[in-house]
């Protein structure tokens, strides 16, 4: 855990960086001009609005959880091992949100090879829901529509993938043949294909992806809302094209957060289509990023917290309960 923390703090500082390297493109003292005129209660708002994505996403959680005929989790514990994955939120494609499969496992039990899949449904239909946005927020204007089908494209590709159990197994089996540690998990993605196959069935695919495009739509009307508090008139529409298209774009890219891509591709939109003036829309995207991204961590370490008092033994080395859980772990393997 201590190292996960240092690559935390490493992508914290990467963001301080990028953010600072946007302020000195923009001007200082542009930035703090529009800083000045910005109404703070606006961006408590957006906070709320991201915290509200939190709360579709796990009712998305305990979808798949449903599906894999995982019971007897308790509610809080099940919401707040939700949570908790968003410690590790700045990872590339927020793969480390695996790490609340680990909690699942230490606290009650559940094999992670059963759980860590839902990360990759979670995502798949997160792209889903994106896209939707995207063509909701591409209408009126051209050039919108090219992204919707680079999401399209991706999630037909891993359906496609994950249906065909020949293809899925063909390419298991040649990362097992690759070098190193990449090579030693093909027996784990093939214990977990079978629940993998299960949560992306088209069947189990409408209800999910239709609770990541409301998830998805708070965070793009927390953009909406802190441009309003700079008093910028731009549509919910495009502000929803402007959030989902950023969103897309830092996640096919694999850097921590989508640090640096996001932002860039948040900044030239809200400036080039809407005409936000750079200091304004420079602010705009550190407020929203602080309001979306550096929140989602704050409330996962929040929710780690509380889910380690609730069970002391969780992720320590020195609890009686160790021996056992390091028994089911070669049991779950």
């Amino acid at each position: 855990m201590k190292a996960n923390i240092r690559k935390i703090l490493y992508a914290m500082l990467l963001g301080v960086c990028v953010y600072f390297a946007f302020a000195l493109y923009s001007g200082l003292g542009a930035i703090r001009s529009s800083l000045a005129i910005f109404h703070v209660e606006t961006f408590v708002f957006a906070c709320g609005l991201a915290f509200g994505n939190y709360v579709l996403r796990f009712l998305k959680w305990e979808f798949y959880l449903g599906r894999l005929d995982i019971r007897g989790i308790p509610k809080l514990d099940s919401f707040l091992t939700f949570l908790s994955g968003f410690v590790l939120t700045v990872t590339p494609g927020k793969v480390g949100e695996v790490f609340k499969s680990l909690v699942l496992f230490e606290t009650h039990g559940v094999p992670m090879t059963k759980t860590a899949p839902i990360v990759v449904a979670e995502r798949a239909t997160d792209v889903i829901g994106i896209v939707v946005l995207i063509v909701f927020g591409s209408l009126g204007f051209s050039g919108g529509l090219l992204w919707a089908g680079i999401g399209s494209g991706l999630v037909l590709a891993l359906i496609i993938v994950v249906g065909n159990k020949r293809l899925s197994m063909a390419l298991i089996h040649l990362v097992g043949r690759m070098p190193g540690k990449l090579g030693k998990i093909a027996p784990k993605l093939e214990a977990a294909y079978e629940s993998l196959a299960t949560m992306l069935r088209l069947r189990n695919l409408l209800v999910p992806s239709l609770l990541s495009a409301a998830a998805w739509t708070l965070e793009c009307l927390a953009l909406w809302v802190i441009l309003g508090g700079f008093g910028q008139a731009t549509s919910i529409p495009l502000a929803t094209f402007f959030y989902a298209t950023s969103t897309l774009v830092g996640a096919i890219v694999p850097v921590p957060g989508g640090l640096g891509i996001t932002e860039s591709a948040l900044m030239g939109q809200m400036t080039e289509i809407g005409h936000v003036e750079k200091g304004i829309a420079t602010a705009a995207m550190i407020l929203v990023r602080f309001a979306t991204l550096w929140f989602a961590v704050v409330v996962g370490f929040l929710a780690l917290s509380w889910m380690k008092r609730r069970h002391p033994g969780l992720l320590g080395k020195n609890d009686p309960n160790v021996a056992a859980i390091s028994e089911k772990r070669k049991d779950a393997a």
